[in-house]
Formats: structure tokens, sequence, C-alpha cells
């Protein structure tokens, strides 16, 4: 089944792309490549990649933890993003994990955990926090000279404490989660729990402002994204506020309509424990499928009637990913599994991936 899977995930480049002097052709044959950040049991940093039948391609120690990746669209290359609030990412070589490049945030800035490549593959966009400004969120602008990256600019968020930053499906349009959290410089302490602002917001590249919408519970932040291919946004909520409060924390924007809570059950709600952290959109199965790691569950709905199709528990369940037959999800505890989402009853299978330790969030090329 898995082969299969990889089989129909693993798409031919037709041609080569060159990468210091090297030619890089993708296989028909190859198994989809899982990249991710993931501790040792010393602490020690890594950005993995491993291939879904179990095999490591590299793990390469890296100085900072890392959050988010982001893969270029043409060169065998991956920025892992430092978690916030690290100041140095790490461009490597997917291939071999070769670390080619550290690149160290601005002064006064520091990195909020993810980043984005344009279709083009000449510009990368990273959320970023002006520390002088604490909160005052930023898109640090990086342009591709000679295969490294080299801060061009920056553009306000148009928000406090921007998180993720995506694509809507014409390449151009940004989305941002402002988590609308302030933070001061080397601190994860969240310093406006009382005045929060989080919003979600799409601009254009030049950072033109288009849009901006919030959710009715100002302490709800705003973090994680996914965009299905006809333009339909969900977003996965933290709250901050009090522990007997209920809060929506998965939402959804369906194209021309306003921002608003995807109908997740009181009981769903109340098992996450305030906490999502990774959330991914199947376009082709039109499901959708959520992390609750403080509440040890894993969540997949029907994207359009909001049908629950899975709630199954998963210790500290991580990142998700999509592929072709259903989702990926990883685990800081436990084992990382495959679900195949094909038929009514979601199938969960163990993959030959280490157990435990796993970050966050997982990217598949």
């Amino acid at each position: 089944m898995l082969r299969r899977q990889a089989l129909a995930l693993g798409s031919v480049l037709l041609g080569a792309c060159t990468l210091g002097g090297w030619t890089v052709f993708r296989q028909k044959q190859t198994p989809p490549l899982l990249l991710s950040a993931r501790d040792d049991s010393d602490g020690n940093h890594f950005a993995v990649g491993y291939r879904l039948d179990g095999r490591q391609v590299f793990a390469t120690q890296v100085g900072q933890r890392c959050h988010d990746i982001v893969n270029h669209p043409d060169l065998p290359l991956a920025l892992f993003v430092a978690r916030r609030p690290g100041t140095e990412s790490y461009l490597l070589d997917v291939r071999d994990g070769r670390l080619l490049q550290t690149i160290t945030s601005a002064p006064n800035r520091h990195f909020y955990g993810h980043a984005v490549i344009h279709k083009g593959g000449d510009w990368l966009y990273a959320t970023e926090n002006d520390t002088t400004d604490p909160g005052r969120g930023l898109l640090g602008v990086y342009r591709f000279i000679d295969e490294r990256l080299v801060r061009s600019t920056e553009m306000p968020t148009h928000g406090v404490g921007p998180h993720q930053v995506s694509w809507m499906p014409d390449g151009e349009t940004l989305v941002v989660a402002n988590g609308g959290i302030r933070t001061e410089a080397e601190s994860r302490v969240d310093m406006n729990l009382n005045a929060m602002q989080p919003s979600l917001v799409l601009m254009r590249r030049d950072g033109m402002l288009l849009s901006k919408e919030t959710l009715s519970q100002p302490m709800n932040s705003i973090r994680h994204l996914a965009i299905a291919s006809d333009g339909t946004l969900v977003s996965g909520q933290q709250f901050m506020g009090d522990r007997q409060t209920t809060a929506d924390l998965l939402a959804i924007k369906r194209p021309g309509m306003p921002f608003v809570a995807f109908p997740v059950g009181e009981s769903q709600l109340q098992a996450m424990n305030h906490y999502s952290a990774s959330v991914a959109i199947h376009s082709g199965l039109r499901l959708v499928a959520m992390s609750a790691p403080r509440g040890n569950r894993l969540f997949i709905w029907d994207l359009d009637s909001g049908e629950v199709r899975l709630d199954a528990p998963l210790a500290d369940c991580a990142g998700i990913g999509a592929v072709a037959d259903g989702f990926v999800a990883t685990s800081g505890q436990g084992r990382c599994r495959f679900y195949d989402c094909r038929q009514p009853q979601i199938v969960a299978t163990p993959l030959q991936l280490p157990a435990g330790l796993w970050d966050n969030h997982l990217h598949m090329v």
C-alpha cells in the first residue's frame, strides 16, 4: 500500500536542475521524502530527512531548534526555519543533508518558525519579529543569489506576532496568521495576553493589504494554516484564555466567504486542551486533519460537510502532511503513522520511522 502511495506521489522531473555543478534527476521510483526537525534524547537539534519506508536520508545537527520547513520549487534545497525566537535558519541540500548556509536574522529581528518560497524560485518570505517594537509583525524578504539566501528587505504583516505564512493558489497572494501575541527579544514569554490582536491577513507580495479578519475570541491565537487547491483556507488556533472557556481551535475561510469557526463538536474542542499544533488539507480527498498534542488526539474531518472522519488517540501528535492516499503524522512520544483515507473507515498503519522527539511540523517533498 505504501509502495503504491509512494509511486503515485513521486513525480517525474523532465530534464535536470543543477546545484553547485551537480545534476539532479528526480526519479519516478523515488518514495516521497519527509522533512522535519527532531531532537535526540540529549536535547541536540537535528534537521532530518526520511523516506516513508523508514530509510534515513540525512540527520544534520544544527545549532538551534527548527520548526517548519519549506523546499525550493526547482532545486534540491530546503530551508529549516528557526523556532520562535530563534535567530538561525538552515539551508540544506535535501539529497544528503549538507548544510549549505546558516541564515542569521537581521539585527533586532528573530524568526517566527515559518517561511514560503515564491513559485518562481527567486524569493523567500519569512515571518519575523521586530524586537525594538515587540510584536510588530514582519515578513523578511530574501532573494536566492547563486543558490544562497540574501536578505533584501522587509514588510509589515499588518498585525502582531505573525506565525505561519502561506500562498493562496494563485501563487501571488500571501496569507499570514498573525498570532496576536507580543514576544520580547530572546524570549517565549507572552507579553500582552489581555490585549491580544490575532488576525488572518491576505496581502500582495508587494506588501499591500487585501483583507484582515478576526475570530470572535481575542485570546484565540491564530497560528497555523492549510490551503486547498480551490482556495479554501483553514487555520489552527491556540487559546490563551481561561482553561474553563471553550475556544474554536479550527476555523475556515471558503472562497468569497468570511473567516468563521469550523463546526467542531464540543467534546472534541474540550479534548484538544486549548492547543492545536499542525493542520493539513488533502485537496483530492477533501479532508482536513489537525493534531492536538496536549490532548494526545488526531482529528480528520470532511472539509465540505464538517463530518468527523477520525478522532483517534496519538500520544503527543505533532506534524501532519498530506500524501497520495491520506495523511502522515509524527509524534513527540510515540510511533509515526500513515492514515489511509480512501475508504469510509480510515485505517492507521505504523511507519518504520524513529519514534518520538519529532517537532510539530513535517513537510513532504
